[in-house]
């Protein structure tokens, strides 16, 4: 799937600075669909409030719409994201991309880009993404055991300029949207699985007050990470995930 022009009927904002763009967009309350970029964020954040590093050069953008669904498929958008963010990765030559679920983009297995669904009002969904560009954050700001980050200047040459990644993305995500609306989620999780991190091997999930590792055996039709335990099949519905044991 490859991205196009500009999708018809979505804005464009784009800010020299910001505290966040999904902070911003919500502040914003579009009556149209509305992508916010900055090429600098002052308090930008990632899962469960944790703090985003934003150097200057790296990909800060957030999509705010009212997709008129609930809440269990507006959910389901961290899959026609990550789908998206890999049509154009690739589309720019990019190779060694995997998708972690829920939410993140790999590339040689380190973590490249994160993805961040909000609901901060009735209606409204604000998808936030974040790309290493040219830069990673502090590695001792990251949580122990998680994915190491890498940045896609370092590791494959390719210098990719903000406005160009939300050229691209943008429209490649309206694709996958409509995908998602006409045909349901059964062929986006098929092709999700395609390029699904650690299929068939051994993770660990941390959940408030429990910790469970297993075999990623598959993502359900609901978008529920799949586990084999030694207790049996266990349905996640939300979690951070960690390779290696955690």
């Amino acid at each position: 799937m490859t991205s196009g022009p500009w999708p018809p009927g979505v804005d464009r904002v784009v800010l020299a600075d910001v505290d966040s763009t999904s902070a911003e967009a919500t502040r914003r309350a579009p009556t149209v669909p509305t992508w916010v970029m900055a090429h600098r964020q002052t308090a930008a954040r990632g899962r469960r409030g944790r703090a985003w590093s934003m150097p200057e050069g790296n990909f800060a953008a957030s999509f705010a719409w009212c997709p008129g669904v609930g809440p269990a498929s507006m959910g389901l958008r961290s899959f026609t994201a990550s789908l998206a963010l890999h049509d154009v990765l690739r589309g720019f030559g990019v190779e060694g991309l995997s998708l972690k679920w829920p939410n993140d983009v790999l590339l040689n297995d380190g973590k490249l880009a994160g993805i961040l669904l909000e609901n901060p009002t009735p209606g409204l969904l604000v998808l936030g993404i974040g790309i290493n560009l040219i830069a990673t954050p502090d590695p001792a700001t990251l949580e122990a055991g998680a994915v190491p980050p890498v940045c896609l200047l370092a590791a494959t040459g390719l210098r990719v300029e903000p406005q160009t990644m939300l050229d691209a993305l943008a429209p490649a995500f309206a694709a996958r949207e409509a995908q998602l609306s006409t045909w349901g989620f059964a062929p986006i999780r098929t092709e999700w699985m395609k390029y699904a991190a650690r299929q068939g091997q051994q993770i660990t999930v941390k959940l408030p007050g429990d910790t469970i590792t297993g075999t990623f055996t598959d993502v359900d039709d609901d978008g529920h990470l799949v586990l084999k335990t030694p207790n049996g099949q266990r349905r996640i519905t939300a979690g951070d995930i960690f390779f290696g044991g955690g």
